[in-house]
């Protein structure tokens, strides 16, 4: 969550992408609904269908829209720097990454494009599938296809001769390029409900084996524009992080008190400081107020994350939380 050049002066530490973790929680939260809703109903319905996606697009879209709004008026106020060209139509429909990287303006949207272009195609293969398939064959098959078109797409681009900055840009941000990570959670709902016994028994193995899996990727070089820098990488990262989901998903109440607490209280808000933290904090610090001393960055770093959590409890208590009650309403 962390970046921006104010913080190249605090040490290197080689730690997984916190966004490549979320993708994967992401998609065993979402396949654990889908899944239940499929066993519940037999197959999923238009109004299976519009109620999953209402819940989805309420908690995610007003807020995206807002700090889009923002965004747009702090780069072409010249308050942050930015390329008020890059903005277009495109970043409306989650658009601006669907094939084609983007840069130099709402940097971290692409993430959430990816979220919400899952969103919307698994539940439409899930649909279409089941028209002549059972239900396990069904959820399998949607799996494969988002595995294998991303694979593909990722597989292609290594001839493209990507510099460390374009592969960042035009791979690892392209929604089609990047939707097999977030399937591999929705993979692990699926062993989750059909296979629960072999889900519980064992997490702890499995805990220990993604532990140990992450550690060796993370320490093994990675260089772009080859097949493991490019397709294996990613593969592992995400299987790495479904692993420990076992472990993780059998912890049913707060085992550590004020700090769980707390833990819980971050997450409510983290939505709100992944929109928030980079270009409302972050880039107007930078362009602003650029610290210049050890002092100043250290006041700089301790006044990022005040300012984030800040700004972030606001907007969850009277914008996010509101927009997900309104949600019953319709």
């Amino acid at each position: 969550m962390v970046s921006g050049s104010m913080f190249q002066w605090l040490p290197s530490v080689n730690l997984p992408d916190g966004v490549e973790l979320f993708f994967v929680l992401s998609g065993f939260l979402i396949g654990t609904i889908l899944i239940r809703t499929l066993e519940e109903k037999e197959r999923l319905g238009w109004a299976d269908l519009t109620n999953f996606w209402k819940r989805r697009w309420f908690r995610t879209l007003p807020n995206y829209y807002l700090i889009l709004a923002v965004n747009y008026w702090l780069v072409s106020s010249q308050i942050i720097n930015g390329d008020i060209e890059q903005f277009d139509w495109k970043f409306l429909f989650f658009m601006h990454n669907l094939y084609e990287g983007f840069y130099l303006f709402f940097w971290e949207s692409w993430s959430l494009s990816v979220e919400e272009w899952f969103y919307l195609m698994l539940p439409i293969l899930i649909i279409i599938f089941r028209l002549v398939f059972d239900k396990k064959t069904t959820l399998l098959l949607a799996i494969a296809v988002m595995i294998i078109v991303p694979i593909t797409q990722r597989i292609i681009a290594i001839d493209n001769g990507y510099d460390e900055f374009w592969f960042g840009v035009e791979v690892r941000k392209v929604v089609l390029l990047r939707l097999d990570t977030i399937i591999y959670g929705v993979l692990a709902a699926y062993v989750a409900y059909y296979f629960p016994k072999i889900w519980n028994k064992s997490r702890w193995i499995a805990f220990f084996v993604g532990m140990a899996l992450m550690i060796t990727v993370m320490k093994v070089p990675h260089p772009i524009n080859t097949y493991y820098g490019n397709v294996f990488y990613f593969i592992l990262i995400s299987f790495a992080a479904m692993l420990m989901l076992p472990l993780a998903s059998s912890f049913k109440a707060n085992p550590f008190g004020k700090i769980g607490n707390s833990i819980t209280f971050i997450s409510k808000i983290s939505y709100s400081m992944y929109l928030v933290n980079h270009a409302l904090v972050v880039q107007v610090i930078v362009k602003n107020f650029p610290p210049k001393t050890l002092e100043q960055n250290w006041l700089a770093y301790t006044g990022f994350w005040m300012a984030t959590i800040i700004i972030s409890t606001i907007l969850y208590r009277f914008y996010e939380k509101p927009m997900m009650k309104l949600r019953d309403k319709f």
